[in-house]
């Protein structure tokens, strides 16, 4: 286990991601904590039946992505912070995002976790259209 230190991963990828990968690369001989989080594909959305997602993501969102991951990096609490965001056609099941933080103390990496996801949903260019079981279609955080 070496010193992780900072941003160690952060991509927007069509492939499958891995959340043991992600914990190992944010793997620190000082942490105490390492807290993951994964976005799971749900079969429902608003009392409606979701059959499947695609996700589309503007030219900058991996750059994005990364500056947010930085941002959360450098709180002096946190040693490394590792996230993924998946575009293309999703399953149901399939997980459609990847996160994880390593601090010293429990609290400190559910918080920075936390923040993490919420960052990255709030700010990332990636726009998610819905398919549903009666054959319609929606957008998702299209501007």
């Amino acid at each position: 286990m070496s010193t992780a230190v900072g941003v160690v991963l952060g991509a927007v990828t069509d492939q499958p991601l891995d959340l043991a990968a992600h914990e190992a690369a944010v793997a620190d001989r000082r942490a105490g904590a390492v807290v993951s989080f994964q976005g799971v594909v749900r079969d429902h959305d608003h009392g409606r039946t979701v059959t499947l997602l695609e996700y589309e993501g503007h030219p900058t969102a991996e750059a994005v992505l990364r500056e947010v991951a930085a941002e959360i990096a450098a709180h002096p609490q946190v040693y490394a912070v590792a996230v993924s965001h998946r575009i293309g056609p999703l399953e149901i099941g399939d997980v459609a995002l990847v996160a994880a933080v390593s601090t010293a103390h429990r609290a400190a990496a559910f918080a920075a976790c936390a923040r993490l996801v919420d960052e990255v949903k709030a700010r990332l260019p990636i726009w998610k259209r819905q398919v549903f079981a009666d054959g319609a279609e929606e957008w998702v955080n299209c501007p």
